[in-house]
């Protein structure tokens, strides 16, 4: 079999290609940073507009849905990575920054898990049950609590800003790395770029 071949079926497998992360974590990422932008923007749109009209509401039913779909997409990957070790830094790479990008990854992998649920939890302290595709009622975990709304609605914002600046920093440094250093970084995670 061509290495070609051995480079296919590994990946059909979820097995790693020469880039060392699996075609399951690869997916996987690009799943949670597409549902992130999507939601996101969607986020601050939707907030955007005054009133409470049908539309505005129709978009915090979607946003809510992106939410609960990162959620469980962001559990299958903590998941996954607790079984599959990511592959070293690139050669090469100095020593702050291999520890700079292992913690920009733990505070994203926290991050990604707890918007959803500051989410969650001010739609329900404002007495919005969250209706997954409108078709299956989520679990009323709290009451309507108008002190606790505002202070969540708070947090799930600035929460948000701060995976946005996160996630900015990482695509920088990808880039920094593919294009600056070329160690091939950037290509690790989007397979055609080698």
């Amino acid at each position: 079999m061509t290495s070609y071949g051995v480079h296919s079926v590994a990946h059909s497998r979820g097995g790693k290609g020469a880039n060392g992360y699996t075609a399951t974590a690869i997916g996987l990422h690009w799943l949670i940073a597409f549902g992130i932008f999507a939601a996101f923007g969607l986020g601050l749109y939707m907030t955007g507009i005054p009133g409470l009209t049908p539309t505005k509401l129709k978009l915090f039913s979607w946003h809510k849905w992106l939410g609960v779909t990162i959620f469980a997409v962001a559990v299958l990957r903590v998941l996954w990575r607790a079984t599959h070790a990511a592959p070293p830094v690139a050669a090469g790479t100095p020593a702050w920054q291999a520890r700079a990008a292992a913690a920009a990854h733990h505070l994203l992998y926290l991050l990604i898990l707890v918007v959803p649920l500051t989410g969650y939890f001010y739609s329900l302290s404002a007495g919005v049950p969250v209706v997954y595709l409108g078709l299956w009622k989520m679990p009323v975990l709290i009451e309507a609590n108008t002190t606790l709304k505002p202070i969540l609605q708070a947090v799930h914002a600035w929460l948000n800003y701060l995976m946005a600046g996160i996630v900015l920093l990482h695509a920088a440094a990808a880039i920094k790395h593919q294009v600056i250093d070329r160690d091939g970084t950037l290509a690790r995670m989007i397979p055609f770029l080698r």
